[in-house]
């Protein structure tokens, strides 16, 4: 189970990175990329098609890939995807030594939290039931208390 220091620990990082962020600001993948940006986060969104996001009328530029990300082993991981699509991510954020991946609620089944919370290696994994929201571990509902927590806020 996740926990404050979990959250913690994923904000430790230098870099950050958001799977399956969406150009489409209605979406949880655009919502949770623009709260790295609103809390002023060095953050990277990663989208299938490479299409740019615009958050608060700035352009971002997305990468395809998480194997594109410029700092791997410095980056936390996000992700937003569905569990189909989760697995594969958590398999080459391992490879790349992602030190930490948060899974935002409905992006895991069981097998994604087996392979995230044993086989992943990671240094912390966030996930599941808890925090502050209805839903579970979410960036949105939880973010802020653990970057304040360790001083980013």
């Amino acid at each position: 189970m996740s926990t404050e220091a979990t959250a913690r620990q994923f904000f430790s990082s230098a870099r950050f990175a958001v799977v399956g962020a969406s150009t489409n600001p209605a979406k949880f993948g655009h919502k949770i990329f623009a709260w790295y940006i609103a809390h002023g986060l060095d953050v990277t969104p990663i989208n299938p098609a490479g299409a740019a996001l615009t958050v608060n009328g700035k352009e971002y530029p997305a990468v395809k890939d998480l194997s594109e990300i410029p700092d791997p082993k410095n980056t936390s991981v996000s992700i937003v995807t569905a569990p189909p699509i989760s697995i594969g991510v958590l398999k080459t954020a391992k490879e790349l030594g992602c030190p930490s991946v948060w899974l935002q609620p409905d992006t895991f089944n069981d097998e994604v939290l087996d392979f995230a919370k044993n086989g992943g290696g990671f240094d912390a994994v966030v996930a599941g039931e808890g925090g502050r929201g209805s839903e579970g571990w979410c960036v949105l509902m939880d973010g802020a208390k653990a970057l304040k927590d360790i001083g980013k806020l």
